[in-house]
């Protein structure tokens, strides 16, 4: 049997000490089992600069585990009849149907096969944030493979293609369907956003790089594609991350979340929490069963994908650079999240491992 008290105190005392020794500035930890509260612990400061202390119900802008937001609405639509997966999305989309992409459908852009993950080199944050110029991009896009034949993280495009699929199928923006379908029934409201509105704006973390812009330069040295689908001025960093004009943006390839709020919401995938359950374990079954794999284009090793999720062992979610995950192990009942404000990566980010030693005590 588990030992609550210990895990927590475990925890506790290791993200304590991640604090108390410099390696981190503010973190969040929260897991659920069997659709009750595990753990949250939540230790050090939002704000070094100010000193304002960081508390569960403060949003951290945490990049691409906002993704897992985005797959999460995808079937949360499709469990009440308003989407398919094998919608072709120039069918509710026409412009998109140019340069041979016509039978591109809803399924190869959760499963990031959809062929258009390059960007131009001179994109900017202005652009990023422009909805209509990037669906534009995208419309005019000529596929780099056949949709569904192979597939290659589209870091930025992934939330684009599905969002703009989305708003045509449904009337509705990604934000609204997250906040009306997923965060309001589930009382975390103000905790899950993929675009921030401006009252939020003062609540949110203040992000400060540890190591993460010197990973993200060696991953532009060392992975051919990198920059074609993370070109230098929409890089993810810290600059890009504290951005106002970013953060307010529907951008849905990124979130800002509470470490408590994704545990809670994929708790709300594989099981029941507070009387709500997402979608049922039928469609559970399909969006996390493997759809993609072999070598990933963009980032040259095996990345195995689900709809819209990464599958890895018995788990699967979202993770994010910079330090934040939003994870789920249907069979034993367990989500686990955990998200910070001092980004960093590989070797430096003990995130992963916060995961490993929940995951182990709940056996």
């Amino acid at each position: 049997m588990i030992k609550r008290d210990e895990l927590r105190d475990q925890v506790r005392a290791t993200v304590g000490g991640l604090i108390a020794d410099g390696l981190e500035a503010g973190v969040q930890v929260s897991a659920y089992l069997d659709g009750e509260v595990l753990l949250d612990e939540v230790a050090g400061l939002a704000d070094r600069q100010t000193g304002r202390p960081l508390t569960a119900d403060t949003p951290i802008f945490s990049f691409s585990t906002g993704k897992g937001l985005t797959a999460t609405v995808v079937h949360v639509l499709a469990e009440r009849g308003e989407l398919d997966y094998d919608l072709r999305i120039a069918d509710v989309w026409p412009e998109y149907a140019r340069h041979g992409k016509e039978g591109t459908t809803l399924r190869h852009a959760l499963t990031h096969s959809a062929g258009v993950p390059s960007l131009p080199a001179d994109l900017t944050r202005a652009d990023l944030t422009d909805w209509d110029r990037m669906c534009a991009l995208l419309a005019d896009a000529t596929p780099l493979w056949t949709p569904g034949t192979a597939y290659g993280y589209h870091a930025w495009t992934f939330g684009f293609l599905v969002g703009e699929t989305v708003r045509r199928a449904t009337g509705r923006t990604l934000s609204q369907v997250l906040a009306d379908d997923v965060a309001g029934p589930l009382g975390v409201a103000g905790e899950l956003f993929l675009a921030v509105p401006d009252a939020d704006l003062p609540r949110l973390a203040t992000l400060e790089d540890r190591n993460l812009a010197a990973a993200m330069a060696a991953a532009s040295q060392f992975m051919v594609n990198f920059d074609r689908i993370a070109p230098p001025g929409v890089r993810p960093d810290v600059a890009l991350g504290n951005d106002p004009a970013v953060l307010r943006a529907e951008v849905p390839a990124v979130g800002t979340i509470t470490a408590r709020a994704a545990a809670k919401m994929f708790a709300a995938l594989i099981g029941e929490v507070d009387g709500v359950r997402l979608i049922s374990p039928e469609r559970l079954h399909e969006a996390t069963t493997l759809a993609m794999t072999g070598n990933d284009w963009a980032v040259g090793f095996p990345a195995p994908r689900g709809l819209g999720y990464q599958l890895q062992e018995d788990f699967f979610g979202a993770s994010g650079n910079g330090g934040s995950i939003a994870y789920a192990f249907p069979e034993i009942g367990l989500t686990v999240a955990a998200t910070k404000n001092l980004l960093s990566a590989g070797a430096e980010d003990p995130m992963e491992d916060l995961r490993r030693v929940i995951r182990s005590a709940v056996g």
